[in-house]
């Protein structure tokens, strides 16, 4: 695998620019081996429903996967009789191998694929594609195991999948719902970055991209399909979940070995929207909360079975004493890496002090609990006793945490730092692009899209020969290119962003 790192190769995400009516903004891929028998008729079901509702301009390419039967021919036939199809023929079998060949080599913005038997309806298809025509999400999947989903198939399959996809939740800690179903799309300037990264060239190759996807927090939009079973599939089910796991197997031990570098997938600054600062948000409160419990919690076993151990050889109070001692350091510890993230040695004497302070007021709680449990009862149950420094140690953690919090592990971050300078940003005048100084910002202003035009529509008409120069026009979706994201890192947080022209507009509109 790939461990070279570039943060920011991905482009921020916009909606996909306009141009030329003849690029596709749509490439679908169907990966194929020895179908004479199927391909035509899907390719033709196919592309008359993406004429009949697909509003932009399609491409369909056959993906011949070394066939030895007549699936070369039947494809050059269709690509030569309907002028949106086109055949690609490999000489080495493999789906994971056929769709990143083509779509590396793919010009249309989004592309997308789908198995040759067309389980899925096809009426979920432009559901697939919308979040990534508009920018939304970065991958799109048909989910069959979702709550609205409809799904028509034997209990063998059924099982498997359903088995499989816990697997990857259990193992790789996967939150997507369904990874083999055969209805997947991605943009493509996703695609240049991250396919890459994936080893796999079989039927794992959809596992392991969705999985280094989300690990690397792009977004992955899930579609409920309607899917009925190809009972004539040729897919050998125990040969493919037998690989399957070995590519579990082997994308799990080099995440957990760190030998992917996933920030190569990072975004500019600013494109998510937890990049923003909010005033009046306490900064990690939701994830300290929740690491300070797991702490707490593991403190209390630990202090429990320390009390109940001195507590066989010494009286209540010393055995309160020492239990909670000993916890205190170790629950300092902890919270100290885990719950505020402090690293180093540095200042880690100091905390343990303040520590001690906060355990001080900790042993007050507890001993003055069980002071006035001795004081009511001569001779207090050991059950008792314990419910009794429970309660008390509940009183004190909440008093813990916000020590901690405040005095013990501030948040460093709120110290003032000096001014950024003012952003400068264009003003929209209609005789001119005039720009005036902005109110101070609090992060950077990202270069802003050019003023796109809606994608275009798919010709109901022939069109006219296009010229040299619009026969070379092509999308450009990744405008924001690493060497940039780098250059512009390190420079001047300001930039000038691009008036939008009187005369941008769609010329069909009447406005």
């Amino acid at each position: 695998m790939r461990t070279d790192s570039s943060p920011g190769d991905l482009p921020a995400r916009e909606h996909l620019p306009a141009t030329d009516a003849g690029t596709p903004v749509l490439d679908v891929v169907i990966p194929v081996y020895n179908e004479e028998k199927d391909l035509q008729p899907c390719v033709l079901r196919l592309h008359e429903h993406l004429k009949r509702t697909f509003p932009y301009a399609f491409r369909i390419t056959v993906a011949d996967n070394a066939s030895t039967d007549t699936t070369p021919q039947v494809a050059a036939r269709l690509a030569a009789r309907l002028p949106e199809v086109v055949s690609r023929r490999l000489e080495q079998k493999g789906r994971g191998r056929a769709l990143r060949t083509v779509w590396s080599a793919s010009d249309a913005p989004v592309l997308a694929y789908m198995d040759v038997d067309l389980s899925t309806d096809l009426n979920a298809l432009l559901p697939l594609v919308a979040p990534l025509i508009s920018g939304h999400s970065d991958l799109a999947i048909g989910s069959r195991l979702a709550r609205s989903s409809r799904v028509v198939r034997g209990a063998k399959r059924e099982f498997i999948s359903r088995s499989y996809n816990l697997i990857l939740r259990g193992s790789l800690q996967a939150r997507f719902s369904d990874a083999q179903c055969g209805f997947k799309a991605i943009r493509r300037d996703v695609a240049q970055v991250l396919l890459p990264l994936v080893e796999d060239s079989g039927w794992f190759f959809d596992t392991e991209m969705l999985v280094l996807a989300e690990r690397a927090g792009l977004r992955i939009h899930e579609v409920p399909v309607d899917w009925v079973d190809d009972p004539d599939s040729t897919v050998h089910i125990v040969r493919t979940a037998t690989d399957d796991l070995k590519g579990v197997w082997r994308v799990g031990r080099a995440l957990a070995g760190g030998s992917l570098s996933l920030d190569r997938l990072a975004r500019p600054f600013g494109d998510d929207p937890r990049d923003r600062e909010l005033t009046d948000v306490p900064k990690g409160l939701a994830r300290q909360l929740v690491g300070f419990c797991v702490v707490g919690g593991l403190s209390t076993l630990f202090y429990l079975l320390l009390y109940s151990g001195f507590r066989s050889f010494s009286g209540s109070q010393v055995a309160n004493a020492l239990a909670l001692l000993v916890s205190a350091v170790a629950n300092t510890a902890a919270n100290r890496r885990l719950t505020f993230g402090v690293r180093g040695r540095g200042g880690a004497v100091r905390h343990q002090a303040q520590g001690l302070v906060v355990f001080g007021i900790g042993l007050v709680l507890t001993s003055g609990s069980l002071a006035a449990l001795n004081a009511a009862t001569n001779d207090p149950a050991h059950s008792t006793e314990l419910a009794v420094l429970i309660a008390a140690n509940l009183a004190a953690t909440v008093l813990r945490f916000l020590l901690f919090r405040a005095w013990v592990f501030p948040d460093r971050r709120d110290e003032p730092s000096a001014p950024a300078p003012s952003p400068v940003v264009a003003s929209h005048r209609p005789g001119g692009h005039a720009a005036h100084p902005a109110a101070p910002h609090p992060m950077p202003v990202r270069p802003g899209p050019p003023a796109y035009r809606p994608l275009p529509q798919r010709p109901t008409a022939p069109a006219a020969p296009s010229s040299p120069t619009r026969a070379a026009t092509s999308y450009d979706t990744a405008p924001f290119r690493a060497g940039d994201a780098a250059d512009h890192g390190r420079g001047d947080s300001t930039m000038q962003m691009q008036a939008v022209r009187p005369h941008d507009h769609d010329p069909r509109n009447a406005r």
